[in-house]
């Protein structure tokens, strides 16, 4: 199981946000700078205050082979599932994964 941190900022805002949070090096943080993985799972949007391509707070649990198993997202940030419900959702991605019809 790999967790990845995505958002539309730069790698360099990626590097900083690593730094001040001290994030582990497992946590890999991709770039959507051109909005191409926000567009196709329905994650853009234009924020109330008219930014446009802005990522809705997300956790998504997808398997290897593209199966979108668990979502969660929010409009209206701050707002975060809580650990429970992510937990919840690894453990069946996981028991799916390992089922003979998974």
């Amino acid at each position: 199981m790999q967790v990845f941190g995505i958002s539309v900022d730069s790698t360099w805002a990626h590097d900083a946000w690593r730094a001040q949070l001290g994030l582990p090096g497992e946590l890999v943080l991709l770039s959507d700078f051109n909005r191409d993985f926000g567009n196709a799972y329905g994650l853009s949007y234009t924020s109330a205050a008219g930014m446009r391509g802005v990522l809705r707070r997300s956790v998504l649990v997808i398997t290897p082979d593209r199966k979108l198993v668990y979502r969660w997202d929010a409009p209206d940030p701050p707002r975060l599932p809580t650990v429970d419900e992510v937990l919840d959702a690894l453990g069946q991605s996981t028991a799916l994964l390992s089922s003979p019809t998974g």
